[in-house]
């Protein structure tokens, strides 16, 4: 079923809307927790929330694009699981390793000011995005959206991992750069 009708049905507040979003994007939210959280059943249960978030947000909201909304919510649903999760026991992983990696270019801070603050930032990051090349934004967002593991991104863009760990390193010095110059305080 098309997106469009797909958001016709939560306008409609037909439960089909989530029986048809599951079924055209359920594999594709469940890879993207999955990239996040190591545990299949923390992984499927963030999933299983974003169906009742999407039905929340729909209406009002009209996403443009109903499956990067639908991983957006994933996504955040599975990093608020991981912190969770993570407060309890503090250990490694891949989205240690890709929030470390991070943590040299992008401003922290806690409280309102810095929500409020992360949404400006959230749009500077997309200005940037639009600056550097395709392949370099993939594999930034490959890495730091859906948390992937370097040596994946080195098997699918077909390059060694040395590679994209430079490519990488680049593009975090480009974008502390760019920061910089947007008047953040690094």
């Amino acid at each position: 079923m098309e997106d469009g009708k797909i958001l016709d049905l939560f306008f409609a507040r037909d439960d089909r809307a989530l029986d048809e979003a599951q079924k055209k994007y359920g594999a594709y939210c469940l890879s993207v927790a999955r990239g996040i959280l190591s545990c299949e059943q923390d992984a499927e249960e963030a999933v299983n929330d974003t169906w009742l978030r999407a039905w929340n947000s729909i209406p009002p909201q009209r996403p443009t694009f109903l499956r990067l909304f639908l991983a957006k919510i994933t996504r955040n649903l599975a990093f608020t699981r991981w912190r969770d999760a993570s407060a309890a026991k503090r250990g490694g992983g891949e989205v240690t390793l890709a929030l470390e990696e991070l943590a040299d270019c992008i401003p922290g801070g806690e409280g309102a000011d810095a929500r409020l603050n992360a949404r400006e930032l959230a749009r500077t990051i997309r200005s940037f995005l639009d600056t550097i090349g395709q392949r370099e934004q993939d594999i930034f967002l490959r890495r730091y959206f859906y948390v992937e593991p370097t040596a994946e991104i080195a098997r699918r863009y077909d390059m060694k991992p040395d590679n994209v760990l430079r490519v990488l390193s680049r593009t975090r010095m480009k974008l502390k750069d760019y920061l910089l110059k947007e008047g953040y305080d690094l």
